[in-house]
């Protein structure tokens, strides 16, 4: 599969995504109070932000997938040992367990940006420092958002404990 045929597939299935979030699950699965005074604060507001995020990003990659000129060269390159795939796929296996062991005693954040790493490794990601500054930043920033704006309590573990 070519770049360009994969970048309008996932913008399509993006599209599709946010148009059912919006259109039908958000409506009917996600209840809100009637006197929340902070828009910000409903819980309806993020899941309306998220989805049409989402279809946003959907009609840009297929709009810029199908201006793009070229394109056609494979998106990765044949595996020569299959048995590489189900290693990896046994390796997320264990990185999840991990993940569900771990978290208790390091906590949501903690956790999330150790999970963040050997997630990107895992997959052999092609920008290392980004994934990494990305596993920090991230969890911290929603941690932020979440704990300190929106008062929600997050997790914290036994070991390390965030302000």
């Amino acid at each position: 599969m070519s770049h360009r045929a994969m970048q309008v597939q996932l913008g399509i299935g993006a599209i599709i995504a946010a148009l059912f979030l919006i259109l039908y699950a958000i409506p009917n699965w996600v209840s809100s109070p009637s006197n929340v005074r902070n828009i910000v604060l409903s819980p309806l507001f993020w899941p309306y932000i998220l989805g049409g995020l989402t279809g946003l990003i959907g009609l840009a990659l297929v709009l810029t997938g199908r201006q793009r000129l070229g394109g056609g060269e494979p998106v990765n390159e044949p595996i020569d040992d299959p048995r590489q795939g189900m290693l990896r796929l046994a390796a997320m296996a264990v990185l999840m367990v991990a993940t569900f062991w771990v978290m208790p005693w390091l906590g949501m954040v903690w956790t999330s940006m150790l999970a963040f790493v050997a997630l990107a490794f895992l997959v052999k990601t092609r920008h290392p420092a980004t994934a990494f500054i990305c596993a920090i930043v991230v969890p911290l920033v929603l941690y932020a958002f979440f704990a300190h704006v929106a008062s929600v309590a997050i997790p914290q573990g036994e070991l390390v404990r965030l302000p």
